[in-house]
């Protein structure tokens, strides 16, 4: 591999105390170079070669952690390595590394810049993070004819393969004949079975930590059907499924010391004679009974099920991650999901860790009186809330429902897509709350 290109960043008004030779210093000025966000500046050496760039980190207090994100997005292939002051060096070529993230699975690529490790930064802890986003990017970004409930199984299996993990499935009616029929329910009209798909990796005797994503892979909104600009996103809806598993790599990657949960039902809620209505009452695993009062909010169905199995054995945390309400981007808008917990003190562990690696979250209360809002006089619940406010929240109240035993609990109303470009994430599928989450069980399991 060639000698990496330097990319010598510099902080708005930093060129004086820049390491770079008068000439670097002249060619900045001459091209109007101030350190400004996000500009890129090539230089050329004696011989009108490329032998740097210049790289504008903005002013100094404001950016964000991985705003070499914008270099690694906007750099043509070839080898780098990061020079200047740029903060956190893991974050730094995390930053770099996922802004060079492209999904070209269905069209020819262009090489990506590659980022030498800078010094000072953990070369496998910096690839673990890279891979984990990946891995959550790639699946939300694949269309639903090539990852249904099948496709999605054979991945999974694949990568529990790929880690040791232990993996069960249980699928189509044997839902029924284990107590899953929320699950069912959701997925019984589609084409490909609903399952629920159970990992678990690690020592027994280490703290048990569970995590439950939604994998609903396309969703049209059954009976109360979407409209057609509502559904164009609709393969993101298993988006919260695809983050856990980003999650759990790094997890087991890194070796952490807990045992390791995943649970993940997978579902297409699809549109057929054996869709579940508006109106019908459910049984779920719990006991609980549900009635349907809209079949476009499914995903806290296949939740309740899985987190009612989760909450059996005693967790001690237990996650759920979900792309699951419109009214989370209309509170936090779609950089900002909301994060619901009883324990106000891991809340603000990851709410800090979220900040201290640019994978923000938003600590929302789980307001008891909302409760009211999914009463029904039929069932214990209904699906959806009346009045149509406080949307996440009585979401999150729903599952709630569903845990009791667990030591505590967090969801993360996530919503899996950057519907613009941003520092370190592309366009389209995008990683939330993998690295925060990470960092507080890195924190409280470490493996040395």
């Amino acid at each position: 591999m060639s000698n990496p290109i330097p990319v010598i960043c510099v902080s708005e008004g930093g060129l004086a105390a820049a390491s770079i030779t008068p000439a670097q210093r002249a060619w900045a000025d001459t091209n109007g170079f101030t350190g400004q966000r996000g500009r890129l500046l090539p230089v050329p050496d004696n011989d009108a070669r490329l032998c740097a760039y210049l790289f504008g980190l903005g002013e100094a207090t404001v950016h964000p952690a991985m705003l070499t994100g914008l270099a690694g997005a906007a750099l043509p292939a070839g080898n780098y390595r990061l020079e200047g002051t740029y903060g956190d060096p893991e974050l730094a070529a995390i930053g770099f590394r996922l802004g060079a993230y492209r999904f070209d699975r269905y069209r020819s690529g262009k090489p990506r810049p590659m980022l030498d490790q800078p010094e000072g930064g953990d070369a496998a802890e910096i690839d673990r993070q890279v891979e984990a986003a990946t891995i959550a990017r790639d699946l939300i970004n694949t269309p639903a004819n090539d990852l249904g409930p099948d496709a999605f199984e054979a991945v999974v299996r694949d990568f529990a393969a790929a880690r040791g993990m232990a993996i069960s499935i249980t699928a189509g009616n044997d839902l029924l004949a284990a107590n899953f029929p929320l699950i069912h329910a959701v997925g019984r009209a589609a084409a490909e079975p609903p399952r629920l798909i159970d990992l678990s990796w690690g020592d027994p005797s280490h703290p048990k930590v569970t995590l439950v994503g939604k994998g609903v892979t396309f969703d049209t909104g059954g009976l109360d059907i979407k409209g057609a600009a509502g559904m164009l996103l609709m393969k993101k809806d298993m988006g919260g499924a695809a983050n856990v598993l980003g999650l759990t790599h790094a997890i087991v990657s890194a070796g952490l010391k807990l045992r390791l949960r995943v649970l993940i039902p997978v579902v297409e809620n699809a549109i057929s004679a054996a869709s579940f209505r508006p109106g019908d009452v459910l049984t779920s695993r719990k006991g609980l009974t549900v009635e349907i009062g809209n079949t476009d909010a499914e995903g806290r169905l296949i939740l309740a099920d899985a987190l009612a199995l989760a909450d059996e054995e005693s967790p001690d945390l237990l996650f759920d991650m979900a792309t699951l309400t419109g009214a989370a981007r209309v509170a936090l808008g779609p950089e900002l999901p909301p994060l619901y917990s009883a324990d106000d003190e891991l809340a603000r562990a990851l709410m800090a860790a979220g900040l201290a690696t640019d994978d923000p979250l938003w600590h929302m209360p789980l307001w008891s009186p909302y409760d009211a809002m999914m009463s029904s006089k039929i069932a214990d619940v209904n699906n959806a809330a009346s009045g149509g406010f406080a949307g996440s929240i009585t979401a999150a109240l729903f599952l709630r429902r569903f845990v009791g035993k667990a030591k505590a609990w967090v969801h993360l109303d996530i919503f899996g897509w950057a519907p613009e470009a941003r520092p370190a994430r592309s366009h389209g599928g995008t990683d939330q709350g993998i690295r925060a989450v990470y960092t507080v069980l890195k924190q409280r399991y470490p493996n040395s």
